[in-house]
């Protein structure tokens, strides 16, 4: 049973790590948590955002990593909030631009882009970190 949705500040500290296999709906309960988290650091104003951003980074895990095995990071920061998903892929996520409006892929890390105030990509010797940060 999961109980982070009880968590307490004192139980969570500044950050929160979970490492799973995801589905088809793991980005609502993954959510659901950051939600909660933002709420208890006093960031709730981000969660719209930060929620629509992890949603997307997780959908790129369950459709190109083999396996779907990734961890998420929620970092608390005194300016905001600071989310990562590592996996195991070690290619680097596609960004469509330009003439490509049609395109099946590609369009969700535009959409990251537009909803927070950074993000990017970080090698690992094993994979790869795709994170964004939200400022309040």
């Amino acid at each position: 049973m999961n109980h982070a949705t009880d968590l307490s500040p004192a139980e969570t500290g500044d950050s929160y790590r979970m490492g799973f296999t995801v589905g088809a709906h793991s980005a609502r309960h993954m959510r659901r948590v950051l939600r909660v988290l933002l709420a208890s650091w006093g960031h709730g104003g981000l969660a719209h955002a930060a929620e629509l951003a992890l949603t997307e980074l997780v959908a790129n895990v369950v459709r190109h990593v083999p396996g779907r095995d990734c961890s998420v990071l929620i970092r608390c920061r005194r300016a905001g909030v600071r989310v990562e998903v590592s996996d195991g892929c070690s290619a680097p996520p596609r960004v469509t631009r330009g003439g490509a409006e049609l395109a099946e892929d590609g369009r969700g890390l535009l959409l990251v882009e537009a909803v927070t105030d950074r993000w990017g990509t970080t090698p690992l010797p094993t994979g790869k970190t795709v994170w964004f940060e939200c400022d309040a």
